[in-house]
């Protein structure tokens, strides 16, 4: 009986069972924060463009005209029909809005995290191995600035260091008006569809224009990796099963690399599956920064716009994209450590 209160498939059952309260207490709360936003959505988004019969007639099609329970439970089943909505400012589907800039911020978000995880990790273990050191300390105060300074702050800075050091580097966007006119889009990730057109000049341009927005996202989560890496490490450096490695004439470098490290990842990969949500809010504010055309900047645009279905729609999503990224790393943390499932 034990056995089977902690297997995996028995747990991973469990995750998903709590996936549906989980996704419901958001949309609730996303429902309900658009609904007590001051004034009337499509006022604030098209009044003085339309006339009163007009005005009248899209919020009916909105369905803002019924009472605020009828609509909560007409936003329930349509996000269970994967119908987000229409947008009120340019009457789009949002699942068209996200087909159409989802991509971009897909490749940024994702490649902030590689490199987050390729220089956090690194610097966090070797901030553990070399305790108390002022290769430690450096590093220590590195983590802590990253993790502090707002992301929109670190952009500006390097935009203005790169602009002096290296004046022609692209700036803002994600390519030259060339490449988005010769790339064919297929995928609607422009790095991808560069990749499968087989244009090198295309995948260089995206790449040097996605470098600056990448490593100014990963500098926000860098530093939570470095800190959780060092901790880790110095506690398993104490474990008794390290002391009998180091007592049985092992090599300190390899007692590190194949007892201490390998332990000390299980609460790295916890944490990545929590940084995604960090992640997803951190992009809305580089993708206005660098004028990225993602999800994030659309989504501003509509927040000016006072857009409140179009903001309700993507908010959904993105809540949605956090919840699922959370049960995948709830499911890889526990075939990795099964102290994870009882």
């Amino acid at each position: 009986m034990a056995a089977q209160a902690g297997s995996l498939p028995r747990y991973i059952v469990q995750r998903l069972l709590l996936i549906i309260p989980m996704v419901w207490i958001l949309l609730t709360l996303v429902f309900l924060l658009m609904r007590v936003a001051p004034g009337d959505p499509v006022s604030a988004s098209v009044g003085g463009r339309l006339s009163e019969a007009a005005l009248d007639e899209r919020r009916a099609s909105l369905g803002l005209d019924r009472p605020l329970i009828v609509q909560y439970f007409d936003y329930l089943g349509s996000i269970l029909r994967l119908d987000f909505g229409k947008t009120i400012t340019d009457n789009q589907p949002i699942l068209d809005v996200v087909k159409e800039n989802g991509g971009a911020t897909l490749t940024l978000t994702v490649s902030a995290m590689i490199i987050a995880l390729v220089v956090g990790i690194p610097l966090g273990l070797l901030a553990g191995r070399l305790r108390d050191t002022t290769s430690d300390a450096v590093i220590r105060i590195f983590g802590i600035i990253t993790y502090a300074a707002p992301v929109f702050y670190t952009g500006l800075l390097v935009q203005i260091l790169f602009l002096n050091v290296f004046p022609g580097w692209p700036l803002l966007g994600d390519s030259d008006t060339m490449t988005t006119y010769n790339v064919p889009s297929k995928t609607h990730i422009l790095l991808l569809d560069a990749i499968i057109a087989g244009d090198s000049t295309a995948v260089v341009d995206v790449l040097k224009h996605l470098m600056l927005p990448a490593v100014t996202l990963a500098l926000l989560i860098c530093g939570i990796f470095i800190r959780l890496t060092r901790v880790n490490v110095l506690q398993t450096l104490q474990a008794d099963y390290v002391e009998a490695a180091r007592a049985r004439g092992i090599k300190e470098s390899k007692v590190v690399r194949a007892h201490a490290f390998r332990n000390a990842l299980v609460p790295v990969v916890t944490i990545v599956g929590l940084q995604v949500a960090l992640l997803m809010s951190g992009a809305v504010l580089t993708e206005k920064t660098f004028a990225w055309p993602g999800l994030g900047n659309r989504l501003i645009d509509y927040i000016e716009g006072r857009d409140y279905i179009a903001v309700q729609g993507i908010i959904s999503l993105f809540a949605i994209v956090v919840v699922v990224v959370s049960l995948v790393i709830d499911i890889i943390n526990a075939m990795i450590d099964p102290r994870v499932r009882y």
